[in-house]
């Protein structure tokens, strides 16, 4: 032990009084941070969502057009259109299923037609999306939605044919 004054020793626990207030500080900036990450993760899943659900629709509608024959199906399986064998070469349409964007736990949800072929696919996710307007990306229109469920990605109809 120290003989001397008290007065002339150093505080002790200053060193821990500062540790104390830079965590204070940190939490502060993370909470302020924080929700401005999430949304910029939010967003850019969003956006893979419109990227991925245009490519699927672009290949459904090529898978069906190309099809052999006058009858012009859809696919019954998503495998198949990334290996079109009705052809005598193989035609490929995606290079690979991609999973859902939003949430890649969970499986696409399909939009069948009549006859079962894949009409579409949408994300099966409950959260709203934050672009909440119609939007209109050429090839694709998706309306107002209150949740990714309700943004179908599907080619428009086929024009039928009528001759004069």
């Amino acid at each position: 032990m120290r003989a001397g004054n008290p007065a002339a020793t150093p505080a002790r626990g200053f060193t821990y009084v500062w540790m104390l207030a830079l965590l204070a500080l940190a939490g502060i900036a993370l909470s302020v941070v924080g929700p401005l990450w999430s949304d910029a993760v939010r967003r850019d899943r969003e956006q893979d969502l419109l990227r991925v659900g245009q490519l699927y629709a672009r290949a459904l509608r090529e898978y069906q057009r190309n099809g052999p024959g006058s009858v012009k199906p859809y696919p019954e399986t998503l495998e198949a259109v990334l290996e079109d064998r009705r052809h005598v070469g193989t035609i490929r349409y995606l290079r690979k299923l991609y999973p859902d964007p939003i949430d890649p736990s969970r499986p696409w949800g399909l939009m069948r037609d009549s006859s079962n072929g894949i009409r579409g696919v949408y994300s099966t996710s409950p959260l709203a999306p934050l672009r909440r307007e119609a939007l209109d990306l050429g090839d694709v229109k998706l309306p107002a939605a209150r949740s990714y469920q309700e943004w179908i990605f599907a080619p428009p109809p086929p024009a039928s044919s009528s001759s004069p």
